[in-house]
């Protein structure tokens, strides 16, 4: 058996969903909705909808491969709840990783996945353009990467010259959730006394209290210490994981919400346009 293969049978379940739901998420997430009930949906007022982009790569010895999409699907979720108005579509987990022949970035460790940026930019257009088709009149990226925060800004700017012509909806990259959740948070954790060498950017400290407060099965342990060979170097880890708890992990998750909440109302504030959009399958 190969070594993508072995990484993918170990961590595969993990990808397609091991965060568990926010409580009441079932009315929010698009997938789960049949297309009446969508329709009733938006007619009744939600007219955001969010999309969550993770990612499918190397997280070190102790975290999944698609630690990034069971982190984002939550975050959305609890997004959404909090707004009123807003829908969640299915995550996007194929991103640029890097190159696969020579390998560069995460492409060097077996599991991770990667799309070329035009197709990745493409993607994010037509999804854009079919949630706007269905009725929503806002999209918004929710970047759960830092890697592609360029092609969101690419992808909203290029679709609104378009939309603008037409009324006031509009497809927002939304930096804030990022910058909340990579940033931010980084500074919280060094307020509590951590070190910036030990919160890391990749699969450290910060990274990995996250994926404890999202799921703990999302992270190796071993009884109350997570399991790591390297805390830094060939591991693909840069920090170190090893004090991560859920409780820090809970602190970034409630900052990331409250922000992007905030952000989101500050940029959707207009008038539904005269006009719906959506047409009936």
């Amino acid at each position: 058996m190969s070594g993508w293969l072995a990484a993918w049978l170990a961590f595969g379940p993990a990808i397609a969903g091991a965060a568990p739901a926010a409580p009441g998420a079932a009315g929010v997430e698009l997938e789960q909705l049949t297309w009446p009930e969508l329709r009733a949906r938006i007619d009744a007022g939600a007219r955001i909808a969010l999309v969550p982009i993770g990612g499918t790569e190397q997280s070190g010895t102790h975290m999944v491969l698609g630690k990034h999409n069971a982190r984002v699907r939550l975050l959305a979720q609890r997004i959404a709840l909090a707004l009123g108005d807003a829908i969640v579509a299915p995550v996007i987990a194929y991103v640029p990783e890097g190159d696969i022949d020579p390998p560069t970035h995460h492409m060097r460790w077996p599991g991770t996945l990667t799309l070329p940026v035009p197709v990745f930019e493409a993607m994010l257009e037509s999804t854009a353009r079919s949630l706007r088709h269905a009725g929503f009149c806002d999209v918004v990226f929710l970047g759960d990467h830092g890697g592609y925060q360029a092609s969101l800004k690419r992808v909203a700017a290029r679709i609104d010259r378009d939309w603008a012509r037409s009324g006031p909806c509009r497809v927002h990259a939304m930096p804030e959730y990022y910058r909340a959740a990579d940033v931010d948070y980084a500074r919280m954790l060094k307020a509590r006394g951590y070190p910036a060498a030990e919160i890391g950017s990749h699969a450290g400290l910060a990274d990995t209290s996250l994926a404890l407060a999202v799921d703990p099965a999302l992270v190796r342990m071993d009884g109350d210490h997570v399991r790591v060979t390297r805390v830094a170097g060939p591991d693909g880890v840069s920090g170190d994981p090893r004090r991560a708890t859920a409780a820090l992990g809970r602190l970034g998750l409630d900052h990331i919400v409250e922000v992007t909440v905030a952000a989101i109302r500050a940029a959707t504030r207009h008038p539904l346009p005269s006009s719906n959009p959506r047409r009936t399958p």
